[in-house]
């Protein structure tokens, strides 16, 4: 008996027992499905993490400064002057005084939002610009001006879309002009990119409970000079600090290459836990099989005595075992592919379908056939011809 007729009985049989079938496959489907799904979901995710590093540039170095308990911080003049010295590998820094939950009111209206203190390079430090009017200057920082540039999400909550250039809004209770709009980043959505306030740092210090700068933002001059830029603050840094526990300087391409490492592991966790449904779906298959060999004993004992040969028997089942996995993948795949967009769409989320997932799940489930179809098929194929003739 060649492939065709072995493959041609396996559809038969499968055909012949839908619901049995189906039952069967149940656990190959569900497996399947959830490997696609989790890896769809999860890689949608990475990519727009990795696109939102991006759009912060690769030359991107942050400085994070804890201290001695946190009283000790470092002059921005002093970071200015590492960027003067250091030319050829630093371009610019700006230093950043972040307030949390800052109140940030226009006449009745009020929203919570982060009130960020930067200087007049912030712009090209984090690929930022405005879409109305004007960013913070050297002489508003200088001048501790209660002047402020607001993100999107805050002119559509505040003013209903209209310009706000020139308006009085308070910020924790303060007053303060704004003098310009960012460039919308993340559909004006809350807690993005876009829900922001910028004022000046010298004025963000007065206003936050620290009193002082306790970041700084890096743009190195070439992503080739990212690395000697991140020795030169090192070297900065431990001219301060006596242990690296008090700061830390790190890149947002090693950021990226850290949540990407991340996802992985948590990918790998996530399909192996899905991959025990492949497991249990293979199990059930076994079972299913070992049945089907004790209901068609007789059948068996007559394809041999009118001379099928033991491999004849064997392929027969293993194909029907193969045939009925192979059939449960297919199924998983379509359903995983029309979940994750499913998903994707009522969660807002970025779906991305890895090809390399669906070729190894489908993979996957063709080897679970035969795997858990040998023993069965073995077992036919092992039976005398007159012991199954006379089995009722």
């Amino acid at each position: 008996m060649n492939f065709k007729q072995s493959f041609n009985m396996a559809i038969k049989s499968l055909l012949g027992s839908k619901m049995r079938s189906f039952l069967t496959m149940l656990g190959i489907i569900i497996g399947v499905a959830s490997v696609i799904i989790l890896v769809s979901l999860i890689s949608g995710m990475a990519a727009d993490m990795s696109a939102s590093f991006e759009s912060m540039g690769t030359n991107l170095i942050s400085v994070s400064i804890r201290g001695r308990g946190g009283n000790i911080t470092i002059d921005p003049d002093d970071m200015q002057e590492l960027v003067d010295e250091n030319s050829e590998v630093l371009a610019a820094v700006t230093p950043l005084v972040n307030i949390q939950s800052a109140t940030v009111k226009y006449e009745t209206e009020n929203i919570t939002t982060t009130c960020t203190g930067c200087n007049e390079f912030y712009p090209d430090i984090k690929n930022s610009e405005t879409s109305l009017g004007r960013f913070i200057t050297y002489l508003d920082v200088e001048k501790r001006q209660k002047v402020c540039v607001v993100g999107s999400y805050i002119v559509q909550e505040l003013f209903g879309g209209a310009s706000p250039l020139g308006e009085q809004i308070k910020i924790n209770g303060s007053s303060f002009t704004v003098v310009g709009v960012l460039e919308e980043k993340a559909d004006s959505e809350e807690g993005s990119d876009d829900d922001v306030v910028m004022i000046p740092y010298t004025t963000a210090a007065r206003l936050s409970f620290m009193g002082r700068v306790s970041s700084y933002s890096f743009s190195a001059a070439s992503t080739e000079t990212v690395e000697d830029a991140m020795s030169a603050i090192n070297k900065k840094m431990g001219e301060y600090f006596s242990s690296s526990d008090y700061y830390s300087v790190f890149s947002a391409s090693q950021a990226l290459d850290q949540v990407n490492e991340m996802m992985g592991t948590v990918t790998l966790v996530l399909v192996g836990v899905a991959a025990i449904s492949l497991l249990v779906g293979g199990i059930g298959i076994m079972n299913i099989m070992l049945v089907s060999v004790t209901e068609r004993t007789r059948e068996i004992g007559i394809r041999k005595s009118l001379g099928a040969k033991r491999r004849d028997i064997m392929s027969q089942f293993v194909v029907e075992a193969a045939t009925t996995s192979s059939a449960g993948g297919i199924i998983g795949i379509m359903l995983g592919l029309f979940s994750s967009y499913l998903v994707g769409s009522v969660l807002d989320m970025t779906v991305k379908p890895s090809m390399g997932a669906v070729i190894v799940a489908f993979s996957v489930s063709v080897a679970i056939g035969i795997t858990f179809g040998y023993f069965p098929a073995n077992k036919a194929a092992k039976m005398n011809p007159i012991d199954a003739l006379r089995h009722d």
